[in-house]
């Protein structure tokens, strides 16, 4: 009887969908609630198209930078603690060893089957670490790429996200025709991209959707009615 192939399929970029849902999430909604708070109290939407600029170019610089010192702060943890399990699997093998049979013990290996294993781990010192740092410390090791990568991307993700609301100021004149062609276009682009990140992320999509559009929703809405309240 042919047997059917099985071929698994799992999502590898979690770390690149991260950095778009962060950037994409605060592009959005920061300059969105920025020109509806504008919209409130000035009349010039010439105005308005040069805050929004500004304040996409500072954020994105902002959170790409926060992105990559976050990545090197990761990057410097590994080597840390990399370190540190060298030094304890070189000076206190017994100690170690104890502790990579209580992680089996864990997955109901009999101390029988556990034995050749500590063995094979006492000939292979860098696997025994390599071990250690993903069973007991829950550690991958970086991409040494990952901090340059992870600040492009969150920053060219809120450049994405903060020219979308702003483009109805571009186009129109008068600030309370630009303010509902903002509305209408950034909402569906919460709607989208918040649909699309719950695909990717394993959650609900439409309620994935649904959060992400309240949420922008809300923050504009504040910013109008704070710059409406003191215009």
């Amino acid at each position: 009887m042919p047997q059917t192939l099985h071929v698994e399929r799992h999502f590898t970029s979690s770390e690149f969908v991260r950095d778009v849902v962060i950037g994409m999430a605060d592009g959005l909604t920061v300059p969105f609630a920025l020109a509806a708070g504008l919209s409130g109290a000035v009349q010039l939407t010439s105005i308005i198209v040069t805050a929004g600029l500004a304040e996409v170019a500072a954020g994105s610089i902002a959170m790409g930078l926060g992105g990559y010192l976050a990545a090197r702060s990761d990057a410097e943890h590994y080597v840390s603690e990399k370190k540190r399990e060298w030094h304890e699997v070189e000076m206190m093998p017994g100690e170690e060893l104890a502790e990579v049979a209580d992680l089996f013990r864990e997955y109901g290996l009999s101390d029988d089957a556990i034995a050749p294993i500590l063995s094979a781990f006492e000939a292979n010192p860098k696997g025994w670490v390599d071990f250690m740092m993903k069973y007991e410390l829950g550690l991958e090791e970086p991409d040494p790429k990952r901090a340059l990568n992870s600040a492009a991307t969150i920053a060219g993700a809120y450049i994405v996200g903060g020219l979308i609301p702003l483009a109805p100021y571009m186009l129109w004149k008068n600030p309370s025709q630009a303010l509902v062609g903002s509305v209408a276009v950034t909402l569906t682009a919460l709607l989208i991209f918040g649909y699309v990140k719950g695909r990717f992320t394993g959650t609900k999509p439409v309620r994935s959707a649904l959060q992400t559009t309240l949420i922008g929703g809300l923050a504009a809405s504040a910013a109008f009615l704070i710059a409406k309240m003191f215009s």
